[in-house]
């Protein structure tokens, strides 16, 4: 399609100034020593921050041989999945991924719903005490009674050996929600005004306007809270040691590292036994390294879509206090 008179024109123009102004945007010397030398720390960085998944996962998919011999460094050698699908053979494992999966959904929705609300309800100057109420909820951030009082309260309530415990406790986050209220805060409020002239109600405000405003701060606390509950095995240790089939993956991968074949035990044991122990202790290993990687790979999946969100969310709900 040929271009108009107008576009032969603005195109002619912008050429003129880019020439114009070619040299006060020139690279000197120092700035690409600068960037060479940003670019490689960097660089380095990320390889150095890379390489233990990746190691995890070569040795999961290579042969187990060269993995007992500690020749798997670099990349994998006699590549096979053999490993993974010997997961289908660990007790419990699938329970374990469901309970992990579903407290991780429910807990991280549960969380963003109400931090968001309370988040907007902090930033209402009519709320009953709003400033006794805010400064309670940070003080919570430095202050609490410790792990005995905590493990006693949960008993009292009902949520020891109960799912609720590992959704019901993290469902307040109070620095979400400062996050939030400080985010909600830079949205201009003459929009919030014209829906209240409109006839519209807090909640419809709420549910209508600042929600879907605050999509880049929603999406950053729930990488927060995803990454929390699909980490989290305290509570899992804690709280649910009479009834294992509520165990998290993480408390299984953890339970799984600490009940590994160790060199005292193989001392003064027959050579047969030995060699066999030894063998019984490098699948141990590798399972730990297969369920290792099984376990983060969900969370890196989930964090490039939520990435966009995240850098823009996170400036801008620290922006005041």
């Amino acid at each position: 399609m040929a271009k108009t008179k107008q576009e032969k024109l603005d195109a002619k123009r912008e050429k003129q100034y880019y020439k114009k102004h070619k040299k006060m945007y020139r690279t000197t010397v120092g700035d690409v020593i600068f960037n060479i030398i940003n670019y490689a720390f960097f660089t380095v960085f990320t390889l150095t921050c890379i390489f233990p998944f990746y190691y995890l996962f070569i040795n999961t998919i290579s042969d187990n041989s060269l993995v007992k011999r500690g020749l798997i460094n670099f990349y994998p050698k006699g590549i096979n999945i053999d490993n993974y699908l010997a997961l289908r053979e660990v007790g419990d494992l699938g329970a374990s991924f469901i309970v992990t999966i579903s407290r991780t959904v429910i807990g991280t929705v549960l969380m963003v719903i109400a931090s968001a609300f309370v988040g907007y309800l902090v930033t209402k100057q009519e709320m009953w005490h709003r400033s006794f109420w805010y400064r309670f909820l940070v003080i919570t951030m430095y202050f609490n009674a410790g792990m005995i009082p905590l493990y006693l309260n949960m008993a009292l309530l009902g949520l020891t050996q109960n799912y609720l415990v590992y959704i019901l406790p993290a469902i307040v986050q109070p620095y979400n929600i400062i996050l939030v209220k400080t985010y909600i805060e830079s949205i201009p409020g003459e929009l919030e005004e014209s829906a209240f002239i409109d006839g519209a109600s807090y909640m419809q405000v709420f549910t209508k306007l600042i929600f879907p405003l605050s999509k880049p701060i929603l999406a950053t606390i729930a990488i927060f809270g995803a990454v929390g509950h699909w980490n989290s095995f305290q509570d899992s240790l804690i709280y649910m040691q009479g009834n294992s089939s509520m165990f998290t993956l993480q408390h299984r991968l953890y339970i799984y590292l600490n009940t590994a074949s160790n060199i005292g035990a193989i001392m003064g044991q027959s050579a047969s036994d030995a060699q066999r122990m030894m063998e019984e202790a490098l699948n141990a290993k590798v399972i730990r390294y297969t369920i290792s990687m099984v376990s983060v790979i969900p969370i890196f999946c989930v964090y490039p879509f939520m990435q966009r969100y995240f850098e823009k969310g996170i400036m801008l709900g620290a922006v005041k206090g």
